[in-house]
């Protein structure tokens, strides 16, 4: 029995513009294309990507459910379902492209269905197709190099802990962090008492059509989406 492969599908930050020709590829080959799906029934960010791409009616069209919940019981539920979903189209032999918006190996949902599918099912074959970041999407937008020469760049979620925060500020000439919206307004606390606001920018959804790149004043309070990216370059 031949099993199908999963590919791991990066699809890049937003504009649909701005996927590879190899993902293009793989899009027109794989009879599965799966992808997150929201459990209100609107179309997750991956879908919107690869829309203009895909034709649903000649496809099998594979949505996941991937709940936002800390109970590990609820999630272990879902991911184990998910995962069942998946290999039922593998082993009979068709391939299944898993579509996620950025990179498929940097900080993606892909990630761990790779891990959990490797646990389950050992046989499945893997392979993921490299996509441009929304680090990468963000400094071209802002015409704002990340690094240059011998700098040093991170690439952080945010977090509550400022003395750690305050580290990788003071050790890179490039930051760049992520799920920054939790911890917004302390960021900007930090970053004011190290005179670094008017080196601060704030990009969400970027390069999608519903991208907002944000004036630093406009950011007290601002309830930012889970997309957004906080690019601090000193």
């Amino acid at each position: 029995m031949t099993i199908g492969t999963l590919i791991g599908l990066g699809v890049g930050p937003g504009d649909p513009e701005l996927i590879t020709v190899k993902a293009f590829r793989m899009l027109k080959e794989c009879p599965v294309i799966a992808y997150p799906q929201k459990l209100r029934g609107s179309k997750s960010y991956a879908q919107r990507i690869i829309d203009v791409y895909v034709n649903p009616a000649e496809k099998e069209m594979l949505g996941l459910v991937f709940p936002m919940t800390k109970d590990e019981k609820t999630l272990q539920e879902a991911w184990t379902k998910s995962a069942e979903k998946i290999y039922a189209h593998l082993k009979e032999g068709r391939d299944v492209a898993f579509v996620t918006e950025g990179d498929p190996m940097l900080f993606s949902t892909y990630i761990h269905l790779m891990k959990l599918m490797k646990e389950m099912y050992p046989d499945v074959p893997m392979k993921s197709i490299a996509g441009i970041s929304s680090f990468n999407g963000t400094a071209n937008r802002l015409g704002i190099p990340l690094a240059d020469g011998d700098d040093h760049v991170a690439m952080i979620p945010a977090t509550s802990d400022m003395a750690e925060m305050r580290r990788v500020i003071e050790t890179h000439d490039g930051i760049v962090f992520i799920k920054v919206a939790k911890v917004l307004d302390v960021m900007l606390d930090l970053l004011e008492e190290m005179n670094l606001l008017e080196k601060t920018f704030v990009v969400t959804k970027v390069t999608s059509d519903e991208e907002i790149i944000w004036k630093t004043n406009e950011l007290r309070g601002a309830e930012l989406n889970y997309l957004s990216c906080m690019v601090v370059r000193k």
